[in-house]
């Protein structure tokens, strides 16, 4: 069994949470109520703009000339393509400022970057996986389940949905994995421990978001 396949049976119980959180479900029928998206959205985009540094920096400490270049694109799409779709959401949803990193977001980031700076680069790509693996699996699941009638979040549930969001997944599962096979037991057991964790952070921020858990 593959490093990936091994450790996603262990945080199917977290993930199975995440479909069940209010913000999936009423992101999903169309319910949610517009405030929560828009302090979702502020926090995603600084999330992304984090997540594309760290993604950087694993590029420049991978080996393979390949996936370098793999990592680059990734720290592209995060950096340049993801924030412009969010900043077309910010016009349709009227927010128009990202404010500051709330506790969620500033924790996951700070977790993200720091491992991708002081671990191993195999721990580092383990711990930015879950980024795209949940994500797409939660996309997939609010496409296929979600309400089409008058969903005003219809056309950002279509854009994690889409085959090339997917293939980007594969890839870095891919890499993860081969990375993993030629590790040590110790390492592999690392790399493990950062994708949950990355796996509980990413639970927390879609909590956040439908909490609106702010700085006290």
């Amino acid at each position: 069994m593959k490093w990936s396949e091994k450790t996603w049976q262990t945080i199917e119980e977290y993930y199975q949470s995440i479909l069940k959180m209010p913000f999936i479900k009423e992101l999903s029928d169309g319910s949610l109520p517009q405030e929560k998206f828009r302090f979702y959205m502020a926090q995603d985009s600084l999330y992304l703009e984090h997540f594309g540094r760290s993604l950087s920096l694993i590029a420049a400490k991978i080996p393979d000339l390949q996936d370098v270049l793999t990592f680059m694109r990734f720290a592209e799409n995060a950096i340049v393509v993801e924030n412009a779709l969010h900043e077309s959401y910010f016009k349709d949803f009227g927010l128009t400022d990202k404010g500051i990193l709330q506790p969620a977001c500033h924790h996951y980031i700070h977790f993200l970057r720091s491992t991708a700076a002081l671990e191993s680069v195999e721990i580092a790509v383990a711990a930015v996986l879950p980024c795209f693996w949940i994500y797409r699996e939660v996309g997939n699941y609010i496409y296929e389940t979600q309400n089409t009638v008058n969903n005003p979040y219809e056309k950002w549930i279509a854009t994690y949905s889409g085959e090339e969001f997917s293939d980007a997944v594969d890839q870095a599962i891919a890499i993860c994995d081969r990375l993993a096979e030629n590790s040590t037991h110790e390492t592999r057991e690392k790399m493990s421990e950062a994708f949950i964790m990355a796996t509980r952070m990413e639970y927390h921020f879609w909590e956040a978001a439908y909490e609106l858990k702010t700085w006290k």
